[in-house]
């Protein structure tokens, strides 16, 4: 019987600090990577967005993978993956 406590009492505080590490770290990032999934599947053209370069540009085409964004006062296009985007720029916080 004692056998079975000293057990228990080993890995006790494993199990909570991996049940802690899940809270504080895994599901924060699985809600963050949802939210951003969402924001990518409800891009469209005409919208304004800044890349993880920080390049700000408004999307032209729209296709599963890729998008032509438009940036620059001389209005160069190019071609980017859609996971390149970082975020989308509301028009209502401006």
């Amino acid at each position: 019987m004692g056998n079975v406590s000293g057990m228990l009492a080993t890995f006790l505080p494993l199990v909570i600090m991996f049940g802690l590490m899940y809270l504080l770290l895994i599901l924060p990032e699985k809600k963050r990577t949802k939210k951003y999934n969402a924001m990518l599947s409800e891009l469209k053209v005409n919208d304004e967005i800044i890349t993880r370069g920080g390049v700000v540009g408004k999307i032209i085409t729209l296709e599963d993978e890729y998008m032509v964004v438009q940036s620059g006062p001389d209005r160069t296009r190019f071609k980017m993956l859609k996971t390149s985007v970082s975020q989308k720029i509301n028009k209502n916080e401006e």
